[in-house]
C-alpha cells in the first residue's frame, strides 16, 4: 500500500493463464493494489465476486462459461457495490456497447501501458469511468447509424433537460438552482431515468442517452486523455448524489 492510495482489493478473470500472469505483474507493481484471486471462465469470476466482495473486478471479454459481459449484467443485476473493468483486445463498436450496456465502469485495452491500467484500476475503484481514447468516438458514432429505440419509454423533457446537465459535469445541487428545483427533486428524476434507461451509475445512464439519440453528447476536446474521467463521477444505483 502507497501513502497515496489505500489498498484496492482485485480478482482477476482471463481464460488466458499467461494474460492473466502478464495483467497480474503490471496491477503488483502499483502498489496499492491486492491481487485477490484469480479465475479462468465467468463462472468462477461471478463465484469468486460473491465470495470475496472485492473492490474492482478486472474482466475479460471472451472466456468460458460466461464472457465478461454476462459476468458485469449478472454483477449489476445482483447490485454487489464492485468496480468492474473490461480489458480486453477489441475496440469495435459492438463489444464498447454491450460494455456500456451492461454496466461495467470501464473499458481498456489489452495494448495499455502498466501505468494505465494501474490508474485505471484506481479511478474505477473510485467510482470514476474509464474508457479508452478510441471509444468514444467509435460510440458516439455507431449511434447515428442506429434507430433510437430504447427497451423504456422514453424520458421526459425534464429528465432530459436533468440528464444533459449530469453530461455536462452538473452536481444535484448546480442542476438544482439551475432548474429552480429542490436537489431531492433531482435525486426523484435521477432515479426515474436510472430504471427507464437500466442504468446503475450517472456515466451509464448519460452514454445510453446518447446512445438511442435522447441527449446530445457534449463537446470533448480532440486531445480527450485515454483514461477519460468523464466530468460526472460514476455512482451504483443506491448512491445517486455526487459529492
Amino acid at each position: 500500500m502507497t501513502d497515496q492510495y489505500p489498498s484496492i482489493r482485485v480478482i482477476l478473470a482471463d481464460d488466458l493463464v499467461v494474460e492473466r500472469a502478464r495483467i497480474r505483474q503490471s496491477l503488483e507493481c502499483g502498489g496499492d493494489i491486492q491481487i485477490l484471486a484469480e479465475a479462468g471462465d465467468g463462472d468462477a469470476a461471478l463465484t469468486i465476486i460473491q465470495n470475496t466482495q472485492p473492490d474492482v473486478a478486472v474482466l475479460d471479454i471472451h472466456m468460458p462459461k460466461a464472457s465478461g459481459i454476462e459476468v458485469a449484467c449478472k454483477v449489476r443485476a445482483n447490485r454487489w457495490p464492485v468496480g468492474l473493468l473490461i480489458l480486453t483486445s477489441y475496440d469495435d463498436a459492438p463489444y464498447i456497447s454491450a460494455v456500456l450496456h451492461a454496466g461495467a465502469n470501464g473499458y481498456v485495452l489489452r495494448t495499455a501501458s502498466p501505468d494505465e491500467i494501474i490508474q485505471a484500476v484506481r479511478d474505477v475503484s473510485q467510482g470514476k469511468s474509464v474508457l479508452d481514447e478510441s471509444s468514444l468516438p467509435t460510440v458516439l458514432a455507431q449511434r447515428s447509424n442506429q434507430k433510437p429505440v430504447p427497451e423504456t419509454d422514453l424520458l421526459t423533457q425534464r429528465e432530459i433537460e436533468i440528464l444533459t446537465l449530469v453530461a455536462m459535469g452538473s452536481t444535484n445541487k448546480v442542476i438544482a438552482v439551475k432548474l429552480n428545483i429542490t436537489s431531492r427533486t433531482v435525486k426523484a428524476h435521477l432515479a426515474r431515468i436510472f430504471g427507464k434507461l437500466h442504468a446503475y451509475s450517472r456515466t451509464e445512464a448519460v452514454m445510453r442517452a446518447i446512445f438511442f439519440g435522447l441527449i446530445k453528447s457534449p463537446e470533448y476536446p480532440t486531445n480527450y486523455p485515454l483514461r477519460s474521467e468523464l466530468s460526472f463521477a460514476g455512482a451504483f444505483h443506491n448512491g445517486l448524489e455526487m459529492l
